[in-house]
């Protein structure tokens, strides 16, 4: 019985008669339900909020546009400098794929290329620049100089601003000086030897731009950095000279920026690729750690072992759990045996018979004590069988009936205290 049901009564019972009150609902409302959780609906908010800041933020940087793109006006877009460019005769096409580009190549168009993601294969670059007249590619990877430019490898970014131009190249020449936010390249013996030629020199770290012709030759600038043509920068020392000297050159440009299109599905690297050498020696070393731990702390399944267990179950309760199963079964022959091996030890201890005796001696022994027939004692205590509800009722209270008139002939007599003999028949 649960406790509820009883408060309730003891509260009926001890409360004074009045009208009765509507009852109150348990269930909680949507108000309830909203402040207990107010603090999870807060960090959500939080989190949504901090997503609407970050789109925000993003937005306002890139202008929603590709960085470099010829029609996006923030500051690292190359708005600008493709408007200059029209404005002095310059025919700009914004070229969307490969092909577009390659065409525009062929035509004599001057080709300026800024791969950001790597996308497009190392193979279709050096045909690009074999095709091209002139070529100038920004912040390439490190495929893309092994492609172009053998013997070019990045060297870091530049301390400051750079007004070392420590080369003879007519564009470099005007440009004079660029802007901080440059980045480096190193030009190796080998590529000397080929004809590179690195302008804006810092220090002995490397050069902002570098110079060279392809095999086909084919003028090859290479840029280290989109910082001279981002719309934010190219006002700023001679950026605006370089951008415009380099995709000027020519009264065609092409304006390329490859996109998922242009990727060659069959180059592109694989999983295998680009998962570095550890990540595999790692795991099944891993793997092996988990498997052992498992082992090692998982569950041993052995033989059961018998315990004690820390619940204390009152006799009486297990006597009525088991009548409970024994009516519920019909099991009157094994319910009537329960109570004659309990009535033959209490009789034999009575009678202080030894716990090995044997029920014709117990049975023997208590007619005795009794002055019953032997024959109708064993009945009792071993022959009848129940037939019934009823029968078995009468067993038990025929058993009961012998073991209290055994234990009343073994009880000492009690003499009358008017007697005057008040210790008679006591036990010493």
């Amino acid at each position: 019985m649960s406790g509820a049901p009883a408060v309730a009564r003891a509260t009926a019972s001890t409360a004074e008669p009045g009208p009765i009150d509507a009852a109150v609902a348990l269930t909680p409302t949507l108000r309830a339900s909203v402040r207990r959780r107010r603090i999870w609906f807060g960090f959500a908010a939080l989190l949504v909020l901090g997503a609407v800041v970050l789109f925000v933020v993003q937005g306002a940087v890139s202008g929603g546009g590709p960085r470099l793109g010829a029609d996006n006006p923030a500051p690292t877009g190359a708005r600008a400098l493709i408007e200059v460019l029209g404005d002095h005769g310059v025919t700009v096409t914004d070229a969307r794929s490969y092909d577009a580009a390659l065409e525009g190549a062929r035509g004599g168009a001057t080709v300026v290329i800024y791969d950001e993601y790597g996308l497009l294969g190392d193979d279709r670059l050096a045909r690009l620049a074999v095709v091209a007249n002139r070529l100038v590619v920004v912040e390439p990877g490190f495929g893309a100089l092994e492609a172009i430019a053998p013997g070019v490898r990045h060297a870091g970014a530049a301390t400051g601003a750079l007004d070392d131009v420590d080369c003879a190249v007519p564009t470099a020449q005007r440009a004079a000086s660029l802007s901080d936010g440059q980045r480096l390249l190193a030009v190796d013996d080998e590529a000397l030897d080929a004809g590179w030629v690195g302008c804006f020199r810092d220090g002995e770290f490397g050069h902002a731009v570098v110079f060279g012709d392809a095999e086909g030759g084919s003028e090859i600038a290479v840029v280290a950095a989109t910082t001279p043509f981002e719309n934010g920068r190219i006002a700023e020392h001679g950026n605006a000279a370089l951008a415009i000297g380099l995709a000027g050159a020519s009264h065609d440009l092409v304006w390329y920026l490859p996109g998922p299109g242009d990727a060659d599905a069959d180059a592109a690297p694989t999983l295998a690729d680009l998962t570095p050498g550890w990540v595999s020696p790692v795991l099944v070393l891993a793997i092996m750690v988990v498997i052992a731990a498992g082992v090692w702390q998982g569950r041993r399944f052995g033989p059961l072992v018998a315990e004690n267990l820390p619940v204390h179950i009152p006799a009486g309760e297990t006597s009525e759990g088991r009548a409970r199963l024994y009516a519920r079964n019909t099991a009157r022959t094994h319910a009537l045996d329960q109570l004659r091996i309990g009535a033959i030890q209490r009789i034999a201890s009575a009678l202080r018979l030894p716990r090995t005796a044997h029920v014709d001696d117990v049975a023997s022994a208590a007619a005795a004590a009794t002055r019953r027939e032997p024959a109708a004692v064993r009945r009792i205590l071993a022959d009848d069988a129940p037939t019934g509800d009823r029968d078995l009722v009468r067993l038990a209270a025929e058993l009961t009936t012998l073991e209290d008139q055994v234990r009343a002939t073994l009880a000492p007599a009690t003499s009358h205290p008017e007697a005057g003999d008040d210790t008679a028949g006591r036990r010493p």
